[in-house]
């Protein structure tokens, strides 16, 4: 299994929409590097859901329930269908991912504007520790 993230704003469709409507078709998505993470996606893999532009944090888990799938004309785009998985217990803030030096090298940070992609297995883990908690209080320790 690959891990991901997907950006979107909370005001055009937000984890609640996701949530309401059980799936959906993640389209829509216009940069070539971006497409092609789309279209590297499998059934299974999963998926952190980041609300941009307004709360920028992460605020759930997705799972890609269906492959890509041509998204347009011609074939150039992709757009995969994913389903909630469920809520972190505390959103992550790109404040606090950019304040952990673990996540230092996370393509969010390298590649700030890119809507789609990749999530190494050791960032997934950190990040999901930072929403149960558990990061926060190594960090309040320290």
């Amino acid at each position: 299994m690959a891990y991901w993230l997907i950006k979107s704003e909370p005001e055009s469709y937000g984890w609640a929409n996701l949530v309401a409507e059980g799936r959906t078709e993640w389209t829509g998505v216009r940069n070539a590097t971006a497409a092609i993470n789309l279209r590297a996606m499998q059934v299974g893999d999963e998926a952190l859901f980041y609300h941009s532009v307004s709360d920028k944090a992460v605020v759930g888990i997705v799972r890609v329930s269906r492959a890509w799938q041509p998204d347009g004309e011609g074939g150039k785009w992709a757009s995969v269908e994913v389903e909630p998985v469920r809520a972190l217990d505390h959103p992550v803030t790109l404040a606090a991912i950019k304040a952990n030096p673990e996540l230092a090298g996370m393509e969010l940070l390298r590649q700030s504007r890119l809507s789609v992609c990749p999530v190494r297995p050791n960032e997934w883990a950190v990040v999901l520790a930072m929403a149960s908690g558990s990061a926060r209080q190594a960090v309040l320790e320290r």
